[in-house]
């Protein structure tokens, strides 16, 4: 193992003035530079003078301070949302009727009556013997229905 003496490379004269609170004599490299003169060549200003034409150039362009037209990807998004609420209404609607929630509690009920105005005549395209199996594959083929429509519209509204 290296002692504190062999790992900083100092006269047996500079170890004793150092014992005994002389101060340091490591050399601060930055002492030379300090005192430098040196200014780089050019002008390294972050902004241009108040007054150049550098800012009334932009100002003259067309579109200068507006912002770029996002109507589009703006509509693509509140679709995107509005179909995964329509899919999460659905999604809890048949959750409901497979675990026989009760119907007389008011957020299930709501949920029924939303799920109803939104399944737009699919809600009775399968008529097997079991009732929950009808509404399982009925919702369900509505929500692939939604997926599928809002995602072409999405998709179309985002290549503009």
């Amino acid at each position: 193992m290296i002692s504190f003496a062999e790992a900083i490379p100092l006269n047996k004269h500079q170890w004793e003035d150092l014992l005994a609170g002389k101060g340091c004599f490591f050399p601060n490299p930055l002492s030379e530079f300090a005192a430098m003169s040196y200014q780089p060549p050019g002008q390294y200003d972050r902004y241009p003078p108040q007054g150049s034409g550098m800012q009334q150039e932009r100002r003259d362009q067309p579109g200068y301070g507006r912002r770029p037209e996002r109507g589009a990807e703006t509509l693509a998004n509140i679709i995107h949302v509005v179909v995964g609420l329509v899919i999460l209404v659905f999604a809890l609607h048949v959750l409901f009727v497979v675990l026989q929630a009760n119907h007389g509690n008011g957020f299930v009920h709501g949920i029924y009556v939303t799920a109803k105005a939104l399944v737009l005549g699919l809600g009775d395209v399968f008529t097997p013997d079991d009732a929950v199996l009808g509404v399982v594959m009925n919702y369900a083929l509505a929500a692939l229905i939604y997926a599928i429509v809002g995602h072409l519209i999405v998709r179309a509204l985002r290549r503009r």
